[in-house]
């Protein structure tokens, strides 16, 4: 099968074409042709070696996380699907791969890709559908009647965010560039701030959820438009302990994380917040939740851009830019 493999870490760098066999199939996993592959930041700052520390994969690796496509074969302990079903993933750390013709999936991963969309609109979901509903449903618990902030309302999980948060019935607020004022309000946002002219700072106040995703500034900026009692979900960074300890870092790994996020964690006790950080985890279970938003219309996917799967590197490119508007999203087959 063709396959775009990672050899080497290094910033810009590119992934290599080249051909590779088919995955082998476990017992509990479906082999799945891949008609559609997102395109995520996370893969080029893999791609980097930026998440050495805490995604040790060993090289060569295929990249790419979010999947929509056929299933071809079935392991013998399968239950949820059979040959010809269309599903969609994201396919779990260090078992990713979805810049490839085929790819093998714990049948746990996967859910039935949403009957209304086509493959490539169900490619751009998964890990930016997950992020956000882990962030605002399973950390966050927001309810009607809370506000939050979400960060970057124009990107692939502020877009998506967004709609969840209205479908939760919150007030929600996001900054965007004013080219994209209009995306983000059709999106479902109460409150839009033009981050080139205001600071979102000086607008807000007595947030009960921040979803951060920018850089350092925004992130002690979040913790003052918060109420007390309020939470702080970054998914940019920097990691807590909690996180360090669930994927069952090394003390090394444990001692730098700790002291990367001290002061984000002392100033959030101190103002009586809680600060989390999230790195999403694959779930077919919450697909399925998403699947139905999808389907009654309370979720819309935006795609930016859909290349070809020759123009994989330029995509992860592109991502990097920061100016995509929603998700990228490879078409494989």
């Amino acid at each position: 099968m063709k396959a775009f493999i990672l050899e080497r870490y290094g910033k810009k760098g590119s992934l290599r074409e080249g051909e590779l066999p088919e995955p082998e199939l476990r017992e509990d996993e479906v082999l799945v042709e891949v008609h559609a592959a997102g395109v995520n930041l996370l893969d080029a700052k893999i791609r980097n070696g930026e998440f050495k520390l805490v995604l040790p994969y060993r090289l060569p690796v295929i990249l790419g996380h979010d999947v929509a496509g056929v299933v071809t074969r079935a392991g013998s302990q399968v239950r949820q699907f059979k040959v010809g079903d269309e599903v969609y993933a994201r396919a779990a750390d260090h078992h990713i791969g979805t810049f490839a013709q085929f790819i093998a999936l714990n049948e746990n991963d996967v859910a039935p890709k949403p009957s209304n969309l086509t493959m490539e609109e169900a490619a751009s979901l998964p890990l930016v559908g997950l992020t956000a509903w882990q962030a605002l449903v399973e950390r966050a618990g927001l309810r009607k009647g809370q506000k939050v902030l979400i960060q970057a309302g124009s990107g692939g999980v502020g877009t998506i965010a967004i709609q969840l948060a209205k479908h939760l019935g919150a007030t929600v607020a996001t900054t965007t560039s004013h080219a994209n004022l209009d995306l983000v309000k059709g999106l479902g946002a109460d409150v839009v701030i033009d981050y080139r002219k205001d600071d979102f700072e000086k607008v807000l106040q007595n947030y009960d959820v921040v979803l951060h995703s920018q850089d350092a500034a925004a992130l002690e900026k979040s913790l003052r438009v918060l109420r007390p009692g309020g939470m702080l979900i970054s998914i940019s960074g920097p990691p807590d302990p909690t996180f360090a300890k669930g994927i069952r870092a090394p003390w090394f790994v444990r001692l730098i994380v700790r002291l990367l996020s001290a002061k984000v964690r002392k100033e959030a006790i101190r103002r009586d917040l809680k600060y989390t950080f999230l790195f999403m985890r694959a779930s077919g279970q919450q697909l399925r939740e998403l699947t139905k938003l999808v389907e009654n219309g309370a979720i819309r996917p935006v795609i930016d851009k859909v290349f070809s799967f020759d123009q994989t590197n330029q995509a992860l490119a592109y991502v990097e830019t920061g100016r995509a508007k929603g998700k990228v999203v490879v078409e494989i087959k």
